[in-house]
């Protein structure tokens, strides 16, 4: 099989050695070029042709925010973006993921060892995803008009996703309107993101938009994410039902888990469930899919082939991509 050619762009040498050294060290990843700024990495990118780039969100001259927009217009490619650990980095990652990055992620401190290794296990598991990854950006929410108001048939929305599903989001809330389905994510993002997520929404989608804290009450109108840290988030009951945080282990490796508050959803609602997960469900989401439609509830899940399966029992049908909204809103709605 051939090696995935990755492209790295950063104004820092060091960090382009950091970079490249940790990617160096990741089976079947080939590092094809460094680039010191948009100016050389086009040229890199037309003779190189590689097939994912890494860039630095802050960069002197046009910044990486720029270039990627430009990327994504002409010659859309899997792009990890590096940044700051700042409140500012945040919302430069946020609009980066908006864009149609497929990850943000800190860039290293330090050369310690095991920041090192962090960043391999992370690097891996992107440029692996990086294969199947949808880049169509984010919508203008001003785009789509405004929604009319929703005839809502009392279901609760759970979902699923990652740093990869950021523009998906970001168009499928635009649809929403002010009193859209009661709505709870799990996305799964880097530190300090899911707060600057949230701030970014505030200003794009008609619904309001909180992190959840515990025992907050669900309410029509209003989309929840899970904070990061150590606990995961579910429903305790449905209708009436509450938000729980639960420090527990992780789930598949992650905290929050997408299944956990798929199969709490699940448990409460039943088949006033609605879950749309948005990303791969192997590590986590499948199981919460499971648990999902053994209850009687709908599920939303990628397709092997592309778009969406909607599923409810042994009955489903394909979805694409540009309906899911509309579809989404279908099984939220009496009419």
């Amino acid at each position: 099989m051939a090696a995935t050619k990755v492209l790295v762009v950063d104004d820092s040498l060091t960090m382009r050695a950091l970079i490249s050294g940790a990617l160096e060290r990741i089976p079947g990843v080939e590092v094809v070029g460094l680039a010191d700024g948009a100016a050389e990495a086009r040229e890199l990118v037309q003779t190189l042709r590689p097939h994912v780039m890494t860039l630095d969100v802050e960069m002197p001259g046009m910044s990486g925010i720029e270039y990627l927009a430009e990327i994504m217009e002409t010659r859309p490619m899997p792009v990890i973006m590096f940044s700051t650990r700042t409140t500012d980095g945040a919302a430069d990652s946020i609009e980066a993921l908006r864009l149609g990055a497929i990850d943000c992620l800190p860039k290293p401190l330090v050369a310690a060892p095991a920041e090192i290794d962090a960043i391999i296990a992370k690097l891996g598991k992107r440029i692996k995803a990086a294969k199947t990854a949808d880049l169509k950006a984010a919508r203008s929410a001003a785009a789509t008009g405004v929604a009319p108001p929703l005839d809502w048939n009392g279901r609760v929305l759970v979902v699923g996703g990652d740093a990869s599903s950021t523009a998906m989001l970001f168009d499928l809330f635009a649809t929403f309107p002010a009193n859209g389905p009661p709505t709870v994510v799990v996305q799964h993002l880097g530190p300090g993101l899911v707060e600057g997520m949230v701030a970014k929404l505030r200003e794009k989608v008609a619904p309001k938009v909180e992190v959840a804290t515990d025992g907050m009450a669900i309410e029509q109108g209003t989309i929840y994410f899970a904070p990061q840290g150590e606990a995961h988030l579910v429903l305790d009951a449905w209708p009436s039902g509450r938000l729980r945080l639960l420090a527990r282990d992780p789930v598949a490796g992650e905290r929050p888990s997408i299944s956990l508050l798929f199969a709490a959803a699940a448990k409460a609602a039943g088949a006033n469930a609605v879950g749309l997960l948005l990303i791969d469900g192997s590590e986590d989401g499948g199981a919460g899919v499971k648990a999902m439609l053994g209850a009687g509830g709908y599920a939303f899940s990628p397709a092997p082939g592309g778009g969406y399966v909607l599923a409810r029992g042994m009955a489903s049908q394909p979805v694409a991509r540009d309906g899911l909204a509309a579809m989404v809103i279908k099984q939220c709605s009496k009419s």
